[in-house]
């Protein structure tokens, strides 16, 4: 008698799932395959898919029903997408496409080569194609990228139960019907209505006395981010996406806000981490093109360190061999103390939280932060230096003097380095650069010159050097 599986059990381990399919497979058993299938979300069977080998994909995919084959399709990476049209007949292929919403096959389009395009656009309708070709022409980072024109609309004198019949026949091929929208004869947008308000409404109730008509909309031109994180401050399943003249041209739903989000926040990370974002899963991108991500920040990052290589070489003459042992702690602080504030910053903005107008605040707040931070390591530094760098180690050259300028300097370091990592994300954002680029690698670069510059001073004053 053959096992039956648990949706628990295939959700477990992908890999082990993957090894059952793809055993189920050689055995020609495809009723199982078919039901494991079935009893599974697109992602999960996404998941599975590309743990099986390549000869058995197609087979694989094929057992799939329609709607869970396009479901499936959308939610796997860009080579087995590929892959599969390469293998799909052109029934199969006019099939695949008549399920997928049109955002969907536009962002399949644009990861495709030239051939693989030509041919998927051939078997879309002319109607699809012209708003494919539209949305492909808007600017890269716009909300019109990311929207889908498959919705509901209604006018203002149809009635619920006109409405309600509506969406009945119309309902299949949009992607959400949880709200609708209603536009005059000229598509301009004049409100929107709830499923729930429909089902609750008596039939004979006219949309116009039931539709909000305080709408919140973005424009064509928005950008993509700014969008996503109005969806999340709002809590809307769907964003409606207006031109110049308030005429509605599609929509921006939850998920597709969610991947925005998703992709910005691994660009974010990538520049702070001073490498070229990419995307491609790290496994699945080449040493050469790694290597081509990550060379050019090294490049600019060591080319900049010359200036604090050349600070420290105009007081090399004068500068005792003891305080040189220190330059690496002094200025690790200071980066690290800078990237602290300047990560905080850079989130905050991205979340909307933070404005240019609001410097003299952030200033004022990682200024009080740095004094604290600079008084705590400060005085662990004095001791740290006094009691272990010169009397544990037996470092003789290491006296109170020597501990007070080393604190001293960390701790002027710190507040310097706390109020530039604050400040340069919100002036980048001001002149039009993405804050991310200004966070660790770059603000650790500024931060160990002036470290130096600090330390030096601190010793020559005090030191009499």
């Amino acid at each position: 008698m053959e096992k039956e599986y648990t949706i628990e059990e295939l959700v477990e381990d992908f890999s082990e799932t993957a090894e059952k399919v793809t055993a189920l497979l050689k055995e020609k058993n495809y009723t199982e395959v078919k039901k494991i299938a079935t009893e599974l979300p697109a992602p999960d069977i996404a998941e599975i898919y590309a743990e099986i080998p390549i000869e058995l994909e197609t087979l694989f995919f094929r057992l799939l029903p329609k709607e869970l084959a396009a479901e499936t399709f959308v939610e796997m990476d860009t080579d087995e997408q590929r892959r599969l049209i390469e293998s799909f007949t052109d029934v199969q292929l006019s099939e695949i496409l008549s399920e997928l919403y049109i955002d969907d096959t536009v962002d399949i389009i644009e990861e495709m080569p030239a051939t693989i395009v030509k041919r998927i656009l051939r078997y879309t309708t002319k109607e699809d194609r012209a708003m494919i070709n539209t949305i492909l022409h808007y600017p890269k980072d716009s909300a019109d990228t990311v929207m889908t024109t498959e919705y509901v609309r209604f006018t203002a004198a149809m009635t619920v139960g006109e409405a309600l019949a509506h969406i009945r026949r119309v309902a299949i091929d949009k992607e959400t019907i949880y709200t609708c929208y209603v536009t005059d004869k000229n598509r301009h947008l004049c409100g929107i209505v709830t499923a729930r308000q429909l089902l609750l409404s008596d039939p004979e109730t006219t949309i116009s006395d039931i539709m909000d008509e305080a709408v919140i909309s973005v424009n064509t031109h928005d950008d993509k981010e700014e969008v996503a994180l109005l969806l999340e401050r709002y809590g809307f399943l769907a964003m409606p996406v207006v031109d110049n003249e308030n005429r509605l041209v599609g929509i921006i739903t939850v998920d597709d806000a969610i991947e925005v989000i998703k992709e910005e926040s691994e660009e974010d990370f990538a520049k702070m981490a001073a490498i070229t974002p990419t995307d491609e899963p790290y496994l699945k991108t080449g040493v050469m093109s790694i290597f081509k991500a990550r060379v050019p920040w090294l490049l600019l990052l060591m080319v900049s360190s010359t200036v604090s290589s050349a600070i420290l070489a105009g007081f090399e003459a004068v500068l005792p061999a003891v305080l040189v042992l220190f330059v690496p702690m002094i200025m690790g602080t200071g980066g690290n103390s800078g990237g602290q504030s300047s990560v905080t910053v850079t989130r905050s903005i991205s979340l909307s939280e933070l404005e240019f107008s609001d410097i003299l605040r952030v200033l004022w707040k990682e200024l009080r932060v740095g004094i604290l931070c600079a008084v705590a390591l400060g005085v662990v530094t004095f001791a740290k230096v006094q009691l272990i760098d010169g009397m544990l180690l037996g470092n003789a050259a290491i006296d109170p003097t020597v501990s007070f300028v080393v604190a001293l300097s960390l701790s002027f370091t710190i507040i310097v380095a706390k109020i530039i990592g604050a400040a340069l994300p919100l002036v980048a954002k001001k002149i039009g650069l993405d804050p991310a680029v200004m966070a660790s690698p770059l603000i650790t670069t500024l931060v160990d010159a002036i470290s130096l510059i600090i330390y030096l001073v601190c010793a020559s004053n005090i030191m009499n050097i």
